[in-house]
């Protein structure tokens, strides 16, 4: 698997911005993201990026692991698309983001869809834990036809869910 270089080309996250200037500059820690979403965008390329060390320092210590081995990862995550956020801000305490990442494996692709919980802790939001609602295959779903619902549980149509 190749790990690309990202530094003249579009954020991961799905910002539309450029990596140094999106989720770059936080990994690099020139800054810190100002919101439960921004961390979860930077979170979200450092998992793509395999970087364990910003991953580790943005998980609040009562539920950090104590390392995160990527030696058996085969995924290659392609995408983000956050669904929904409550709470959150500048100046919230805690917040959550629901969120799908897409990646592919194996010549197939998936998503993953999940709720994430985020604290503040002084002035530096933290990931707390996250609950997978759903994994599958993109593409797959219950029914054929056009107006067959998405496969990750949402009770969309897969045209206006994971198919957009």
């Amino acid at each position: 698997m190749t790990i690309p270089n990202l530094s003249d080309c579009n954020c991961l996250c799905g910002s539309g911005l450029d990596y140094n200037n999106c989720c770059g500059a936080f990994h690099s820690g020139e800054q810190s993201p100002v919101t439960a979403e921004a961390l979860m965008r930077s979170r979200f390329t450092a998992y793509a990026l395999r970087n364990s060390d910003y991953l580790l320092s943005t998980w609040d210590s009562s539920k950090r692991p104590t390392t995160i081995d990527f030696s058996k990862e085969t995924a290659e995550w392609q995408s983000l698309s956050i669904v929904s956020t409550k709470k959150g801000g500048r100046n919230d305490s805690k917040g959550v983001v629901e969120f799908k990442a897409f990646y592919s494996q194996d010549d197939n692709d998936y998503f993953m869809h999940e709720i994430s919980r985020f604290i503040k802790s002084g002035s530096r939001w933290l990931y707390l834990d996250g609950v997978v609602k759903a994994v599958g295959q993109v593409g797959l779903t219950r029914h054929s036809g056009k107006n067959a619902l998405c496969s990750c549980g949402s009770g969309k149509k897969f045209k206006r869910c994971c198919g957009s």
